[in-house]
């Protein structure tokens, strides 16, 4: 089979502490100590854990306001749903301008995986490559199509799609976030 599809219920996500203890995150899937996919609250600024030799990419889903302060500057997290870049390894804290936020990351080990994060919204098509993917859907229902198979989707599911060939999405209602894990 070029194309596995498993269904991801928020029943099985797992909740884990953050790292330096200062909230928790709802992991969506992982794979070990080498990747790791969720969604986390963020209702106080703070520091960020530490994830030295890990990328990590980020997208606002709720709320607004969230900068994340660094040495070199600022990155503008404010806008939601434009996915953000940065090293693990950064010291970062967090300013919430206009109260709490909700992100959804993707932490990946750069030693072992590459990483991406796209936003596939009705009337957008992607094409993925070979490798694991979590197609996500933080907020009201939406459908897509893979390969033209069409799949609905409620707020907060997921699919965990492992590619042995490149693939065609289509989003055909909502929006939904799609991790790459290669």
């Amino acid at each position: 089979m070029t194309l596995r599809v498993t269904a991801l219920d928020p029943a099985a996500y797992r909740h884990s502490p953050w790292k330096n203890g200062g909230g928790v995150t709802v992991d969506i899937a992982e794979e070990g100590e080498v990747w790791r996919f969720g969604r986390t609250p963020i209702v106080a600024p703070g520091p960020f854990s530490d994830y030295t030799g890990f990328d990590r990419l980020q997208v606002l889903v709720a709320g607004s306001g969230l900068v994340l302060k660094t040495p070199s500057g600022e990155i503008d997290v404010r806008q939601p749903f434009r996915p953000v870049r940065f090293a693990g390894e950064t010291p970062i804290a967090s300013r919430l301008e206009a109260g709490p936020v909700e992100v959804v990351n993707l932490i990946g080990d750069r030693s072992r995986v590459r990483i991406d994060l796209r936003v596939l919204d009705e009337g957008r098509a992607l094409r993925i490559g070979p490798g694991t993917h979590i197609v996500y859907n933080p907020l009201g229902d939406s459908t897509l199509e893979i390969d033209g198979k069409r799949h609905a989707l409620a707020v907060d599911h997921a699919l965990r799609l492992e590619a042995a060939t490149a693939a065609a999405l289509a989003g055909r209602s909502g929006c939904l976030l799609v991790a790459s894990i290669s």
